[in-house]
């Protein structure tokens, strides 16, 4: 867990992400990596000097299966209050408008439900689990598929609703998110969601796969990238907009 809290340490010095006082909604997807991220800022919180609190939030897609009581019981042991947030994005999204790149409608209709509910819970801030390989691979669909150069940024202020979307893993490599569910033994849950591994996101982590294993400092080079000129896609100011 060093590493993990190390690097979550480090893009909060670097990002501003959390401040005293915050309370802070942690968006629980029930795969490993927002797992990780609530486990993470539980212990955070207890060391890093600054009082915040935390919200755990499911926005469920009314897809089934899609068993939560795993995580139910870790927001127990945590002392995280768990919100589970109905909804029929599922059915929107494969039944009536049947996408066939559904991602991006279904990612913007979560975050929506998402900012709704810090609203109405009084979280100024919203904590998503994307680690350091999202972050690459959302660069690359960026340039694969709209000839530009962007990715998320490790903070961002969703100006519609006010609400700050902070992502406190985004140094954190894949591997140590794999080596910490199987350490921790994390209640991860299988996707019900009838593209999973199927969509253009997963087409850029074969290939970002594939680029570590000619090139192993890849992820690194990639990061360096994105934190200095002349792109400065990380600069340190608060961008915006982020719907």
């Amino acid at each position: 867990m060093k590493k993990t809290l190390g690097c979550l340490r480090k893009a909060d010095q670097d990002f501003g992400l959390i401040e005293p006082g915050d309370r802070i909604a942690v968006g629980i997807s029930g795969g490993k990596d927002s797992l990780l991220l609530l486990h993470a800022l539980s212990l955070y919180r207890q060391f890093s000097h600054k009082q915040f609190s935390l919200l755990a939030v499911t926005v469920k897609m009314g897809l089934e299966p899609f068993d939560l009581s795993g995580i139910r019981s870790l927001c127990g042991e945590l002392e995280v209050p768990y919100l589970e947030v109905e909804t029929q994005i599922g059915e929107i999204i494969f039944d009536y408008r049947k996408e066939k790149n559904p991602c991006a409608l279904c990612s913007k209709m979560r975050r929506a439900v998402l900012a709704n509910t810090c609203r109405e819970n009084g979280c100024g801030k919203l904590a998503l689990g994307h680690h350091r390989e999202d972050a690459i691979e959302t660069l690359l669909l960026s340039l694969f598929y709209e000839g530009r150069f962007h990715t998320f940024h490790p903070k961002t202020l969703m100006s519609r609703s006010g609400i700050t979307v902070i992502r406190p893993l985004v140094y954190l490599p894949e591997k140590h998110v794999i080596h910490m569910m199987r350490s921790l033994n994390l209640p991860v849950v299988t996707s019900p969601c009838p593209v999973d591994h199927q969509t253009r996101r997963e087409d850029m982590h074969r290939l970002l796969s594939d680029l570590k294993k000619r090139f192993p400092d890849a992820p690194d080079r990639f990061l360096h990238a994105l934190q200095h000129e002349p792109y400065d896609l990380w600069q340190k100011d608060l961008p915006s907009d982020e719907s």
